[in-house]
Parts: C-alpha cells; sequence; structure tokens
C-alpha cells in the first residue's frame, strides 16, 4: 500500500487502520438493519413454541398495563381520601418521622449506646478531659481579650497620630469637593438636581 494514498482524515473511519479506498465494508451484513426484520429463532425452538411463547408475553404485557392501571386508579383514591380526612403529604412525612424517632429510640443498639455514653460521662478520664478543655477555654479566651484590647489600644493611638489626621482631613476635603456642602447627612431634595450632561462622556 502506498503512504501517499492513506486516508488521513482524522474523522474517517478508515484511520490508521491502512484501507484500501477499493477496499469496502458494505458487504458486511448488520445486525439489525432495516431488510433483516425476521428474529432468527434460538436453536432448539421449533416455531409453534416461539409462536406460543409470543402470545403469552403479549398477554403478560397487558395484564401488567391492566395492573398499572388499577395501582394508578387506586393511588388518586388513595389521594382522595387523604385529603378528605385532612392528611396533607407533610403531616404524613411528619408522622413517619416521628414514628421513625421512637424506632430508634427504643431500639436495642440506641438504648445500649445511651447507656455507654451515661458510663463515658460518669467516667473519671471524662471529668478531667472536660476540666481540662473547660480551663484551656478560659485561658483561650482571656489571651483573645488581651489581644482585642491591644488591637483596641494601637488603633486609638493610630487615629490620634498626626498621619492619620492629615489623611482623615484629605478625605474630608474630597467628600466635600465630590458631593458638595449638601453631604452632610441632609437630605437631597428633587428640586436640588443637577443638570445632566447632554452627552455624557460614558
Amino acid at each position: 500500500m502506498d503512504p501517499a494514498s492513506q486516508d488521513i482524515n482524522l474523522n474517517s473511519p478508515n484511520k490508521g487502520l491502512g484501507v484500501e479506498p477499493s477496499d469496502s465494508l458494505s458487504d458486511v451484513p448488520v445486525e439489525g438493519a432495516v431488510g433483516n426484520s425476521v428474529n432468527p429463532l434460538p436453536p432448539g425452538l421449533t416455531e409453534e413454541e416461539a409462536e406460543e411463547l409470543r402470545v403469552e408475553l403479549t398477554k403478560v404485557e397487558e395484564e401488567i398495563n391492566t395492573l398499572r392501571q388499577v395501582l394508578s386508579a387506586k393511588e388518586r383514591h388513595s389521594t382522595e381520601l387523604k385529603r378528605k380526612l385532612g392528611l396533607s403529604p407533610l403531616n404524613e412525612l411528619k408522622q413517619n418521622i416521628s414514628k421513625s424517632w421512637q424506632d430508634v429510640q427504643t431500639s436495642n443498639a440506641y438504648v445500649s449506646a445511651s447507656a455507654t455514653l451515661d458510663d463515658i460521662t460518669r467516667s473519671e478520664a471524662y471529668k478531667k478531659t472536660q476540666e481540662t478543655l473547660s480551663q484551656a477555654g478560659q485561658k483561650t479566651s482571656a489571651a483573645l481579650s488581651t489581644v482585642g484590647t491591644a488591637i483596641s489600644r494601637r488603633l486609638g493611638d493610630m487615629r490620634n497620630s498626626a498621619t492619620f489626621k492629615s489623611f482623615e482631613d484629605r478625605v474630608g476635603n474630597l467628600k466635600y469637593k465630590v458631593v458638595g456642602p449638601k453631604g452632610n447627612g441632609e437630605p437631597v431634595t428633587p428640586t436640588d438636581t443637577t443638570p445632566t450632561q447632554e452627552n455624557p462622556p460614558f
């Protein structure tokens, strides 16, 4: 095969297979193709047995459809009865959750776990751990309080510094230039509107 005649189209089903353009897959039969409408019988099954099975399959499928229709009608009837009794899906859910929780609380696993937890909370190791964690929490709280006080003090010192006051004055002057004398908390009335440009820059 000449490398120059290889199919280099990446979308081609023949890529990399070295298939000559004259080779064709059109003579390969495809299962389930349009011309193959009759399904072959499985080995050991006669035409009469296959026909009996098809008839039985049809009956079973009809029964399934009938049962689905009956089930659907029963579900609609059940919904109507619940509506008349004032039972909403939310109430049913609450009742189911409540019943499930009661079942859990009375289960052997829950009762034994609860007893085990009670035993643990009464143990000496638990009490020591609880005291240690309590002390650690108090110390951490005191440390954070001290850090907060120090930060507050530093911010107060910084606000009283000359640099901050100079910055604050500049921001105030800039606000006055941008907002004007109405920027000191007074509400702007509809008569105080400023004229707009006919062609704004943006």
